[in-house]
């Protein structure tokens, strides 16, 4: 990391985020309402209303994390979630054009383990995953100190590998309880936090399948450290036992003695870890 001041853009479904990030400092928090469904140039115009805000004479780069498929090498970003205009979006090209500066554009969840590993539980560790668990299931992977996000950006994509009858995301995630009990998540959690039993044994029965995912990262990469993001990671006191429970069914049990789980407790983890993405390259 250097004391290079760097616009981080975090790009969500409703909402866009950005922060101008100096060494360990994170200053002008900006954020704003997006119109997801306005076309290519509408929603362009929101991001550039923040980038001019954060935008000074000495920025060395803007890094911009985004839910969708990227191509890294070229910036360009397909079928963003949430914005359905944004099917092909030359997003690199369209911000340098505009601000002269380098441009890096990464999907939010490698973002979101850029951010941990230069400012959160996984400073100082030379592999690890961050894993999303919200609405979706992802995970970004830092293999020798460095983002590993396969040319595809594709790396990391654990909730869309084939699980029961459909996928891990479906099973794994904030995704559960709708998609197989027809209820709200919140609603789940808000009982649960009343001590509603029903509700608690939910949560196990995500938790079990969140274990079976997280045995999947670890036959893949041999994960020491895993750190848990997303919203659904405020309920992990409901989900925490039944995960280890199958975890512990790993073939390898010398490996999970040397695994260690975390809960992200990293505020403004996007905007963090797409400033991250410039650190990552500059190394």
């Amino acid at each position: 990391m250097n004391d290079k001041r760097i616009i981080g853009i975090d790009l969500g479904a409703t909402n866009i985020r950005g922060g101008l990030v100096n060494g360990t400092r994170l200053s002008g928090l900006n954020s704003k309402r997006i119109n997801s469904s306005g076309t290519v140039e509408e929603v362009m115009g929101d991001v550039f209303g923040i980038i001019d805000n954060l935008m000074e004479a000495d920025v060395a780069a803007i890094g911009i994390g985004v839910p969708s498929v990227v191509d890294v090498e070229q910036g360009i970003v397909y079928d963003v979630q949430y914005i359905p205009s944004w099917k092909e979006v030359h997003l690199r090209k369209m911000i340098e054009a505009r601000y002269r500066v380098p441009v890096f554009v990464n999907n939010d969840a490698n973002c979101f383990a850029l951010g941990e590993y230069y400012f959160g539980k996984g400073i100082g560790s030379e592999n690890m995953i961050g894993v999303t668990i919200g609405t979706g299931l992802g995970a970004g992977v830092i293999i020798r100190h460095r983002l590993f996000a396969g040319p595809n950006c594709g790396a990391g994509e654990f909730g869309m590998v084939e699980y029961l009858d459909h996928c891990y995301e479906y099973y794994a995630s904030g995704q559960f309880f709708q998609n197989v009990y027809n209820t709200d998540g919140q609603e789940v959690f808000e009982n649960a936090k009343a001590g509603n039993m029903q509700a608690q044994q939910l949560y196990k029965e995500m938790g079990t399948h969140l274990g079976n995912a997280i045995k999947l990262i670890m036959y893949t990469y041999d994960a020491s450290l895993i750190i848990l993001g997303g919203s659904v990671r405020v309920a992990y006191p409901y989900f925490r036992e039944t995960m280890w429970e199958r975890i512990h069914t790993f073939a390898y049990p010398k490996s999970i003695e040397n695994l260690r789980i975390e809960l992200s407790e990293l505020e403004n983890s996007g905007i963090l870890g797409a400033a991250g993405l410039y650190y990552d390259f500059a190394q």
